[in-house]
């Protein structure tokens, strides 16, 4: 159980079936009647998002998550194929239970896998990749870096934003939190 005086962004609770992570939170004291917690929570199933208010001190279950790190090996049809590194087990996952991530992830990659129970909330992927950029407009001499930027696609077949001077073929560092180019590898 938690307190809803402890409430900060990032927790997880559970309520009404559901994990729910805490987004914002603010302690409330009116100068009339009882303190209260007024918070914004994100439902890791579904991405919904809901105002709501806890009398302080209310307590609520904490959610137990748990985090497991896995490699994705493979994709069979619709579904990536992920395994546990240290005891071999394979879970599959559907596109969106991976979510936008799904554009950056390669064979290979290793990713955190959020559980709650028996059931998959969440794909962590590394703060950034090195793909290939395997189309974009062909680089012009001159071009500068701050000339700029064009669309470029890499080999997973996400789109992004590169400067100008970038081509085909060279292989670039992007953060997978904002889609950004971060520089060549």
């Amino acid at each position: 159980m938690i307190s809803s005086n402890d409430f900060r962004p990032g927790v997880t609770i559970e309520l009404d079936g559901s994990v729910w992570r805490v987004v914002e939170s603010l302690h409330v004291k009116p100068g009339k009647g009882s303190a209260f917690v007024r918070t914004k929570l994100k439902n890791s199933q579904t991405g919904s998002v809901v105002e709501r208010t806890f009398r302080a001190g209310e307590t609520v279950p904490q959610a137990t998550l748990d985090k497991r790190e896995m490699q994705h090996t493979y994709k069979d049809a619709d579904q990536f194929v992920f395994m546990d590194m240290k005891t071999y087990e394979e879970a599959s996952l559907s596109s969106e239970q991976i979510g936008e991530g799904v554009k950056y992830l390669t064979e290979g990659m290793e990713v955190n896998v959020i559980q709650w129970g028996e059931q998959i909330i969440e794909v962590e992927l590394p703060k950034s990749v090195v793909l290939e950029v395997t189309e974009t407009d062909p680089g012009v001499k001159g071009d500068t870096a701050t000339g700029g930027s064009k669309p470029a696609i890499v080999e997973t077949g996400a789109q992004i934003m590169v400067p100008l001077f970038i081509s085909k073929g060279e292989r670039i560092k992007i953060d997978t939190r904002n889609d950004s180019y971060l520089g060549r590898e």
